[in-house]
């Protein structure tokens, strides 16, 4: 298994960025995948999940409405458009097949003016 993230950077309070990650070793297009996220001293924290096909997901509250996850599959690659970033929302996000742990080094998100 093998799980590649990207996309993160600096962003102000209310701006958008769009984390991707490149999947290989798997067949991903068979399985749910999740993205987490854990910020400095604090434990990790799941915030998405993505059924295999796509057509349905579901979110922790603290992301409802302002993140999307979503995937394709003929790219092995998993995405997560946050839109509406808050402070709280810096972290280092990952990746990573339902159950399993996050497998990537990860990509930082950091939310400041």
């Amino acid at each position: 298994v093998r799980l590649e993230e990207s996309g993160g950077g600096l962003v102000q309070p209310g701006g958008s960025l769009r984390l991707s990650c490149a999947a290989s070793g798997f067949t991903f297009s068979t399985v749910f995948m999740t993205w987490v996220r854990q910020a400095p001293g604090k434990e990790q924290e799941w915030v998405a999940t993505i059924y295999s096909d796509g057509r349905s997901a579901y979110y922790s509250d603290a992301v409802q409405g302002r993140f999307t996850i979503s995937r394709d599959n003929a790219k092995n690659t998993l995405y997560l458009q946050m839109d509406n970033l808050k402070t709280e929302d810096t972290a280092v996000y990952y990746c990573a097949q339902r159950g399993d742990r996050p497998r990537g080094k990860g990509t930082q998100v950091t939310v400041s003016s």
